[in-house]
């Protein structure tokens, strides 16, 4: 695995997913960042413009796509730079800038002893753009109906992905981070992402932010930030 940092990895037009699509105001800014684990420097000087649309983080494995996206979410603490995120700084107003960010970590257990009706409406009662109605298409499309009230223990890694990843798109939030997205689904769930995320791609309000090996089908993406292989 390579130790290059990442200094290289820039915000530009993507390569393989056809047509850029046009241009729109950014809302994340990042400038001038740098984060370093004890062994490895992930981040030097990185600078970003982040606007509505589908942003791909491509990278192999190790170059640090989840660390990144754990950044953008305030997760982490940067060791240098700034995120901006209309208008609010993280530094200055991290629960402010957070309050505008769906991210969950795909591992987490944090929230087993809920069901995922529980689950989402805890996730109502946080995002004030909460879409219902699209919460019940996404729970059809998902084929989630029957795990609703099984707490989430009990769920198999694939429905538990699929809660996470319905309760991302019903939030409203103005930056969704998804982290390999496609990963334990099922061909049928694969199918009905993609078909959301090529909605995503035409956002004209949210910047959707997606981690993974490849672009996802044939969504045009607003940006690519390469983080090499």
């Amino acid at each position: 695995m390579s130790n290059k940092p990442m200094e290289q990895a820039n915000n530009i037009p993507p390569r393989q997913a056809g047509p850029q699509t046009p241009a729109l105001p950014a809302v994340l800014h990042a400038r001038g960042v740098r984060f370093a684990y004890p062994e490895r420097q992930l981040l030097s000087g990185w600078s970003a413009a982040l606007s509505p649309g589908l942003t791909l983080v491509r990278g192999g494995d190790g170059r640090g796509k989840t660390t990144l996206l754990r950044l953008l979410a305030g997760q982490l603490p940067l060791d240098a730079g700034e995120l901006h995120m209309h208008g609010i700084s993280l530094a200055d107003q991290a629960q402010a800038y957070r309050a505008q960010v769906f991210w969950m970590d795909p591992r987490s257990d944090a929230f087993d002893q809920m069901t995922p009706v529980d689950y989402f409406a805890a996730q109502r009662g946080s995002y004030p753009g909460f879409d219902n109605r699209a919460l019940d298409r996404l729970v059809d499309g998902l084929a989630l109906e029957p795990q609703l009230n099984k707490q989430l223990y009990m769920l198999s890694t694939g429905s538990k992905r699929k809660v996470w990843l319905a309760a991302a798109f019903a939030s409203g939030a103005a930056l969704t981070l998804l982290d390999m997205p496609f990963a334990a689904l099922d061909k049928a769930s694969i199918g009905f992402v993609l078909g959301l995320l090529e909605e995503a791609a035409g956002d004209p309000v949210r910047v959707w932010v997606v981690a993974d090996y490849a672009a996802p089908g044939a969504a045009r993406l607003a940006g690519l930030i390469d983080l090499g292989d």
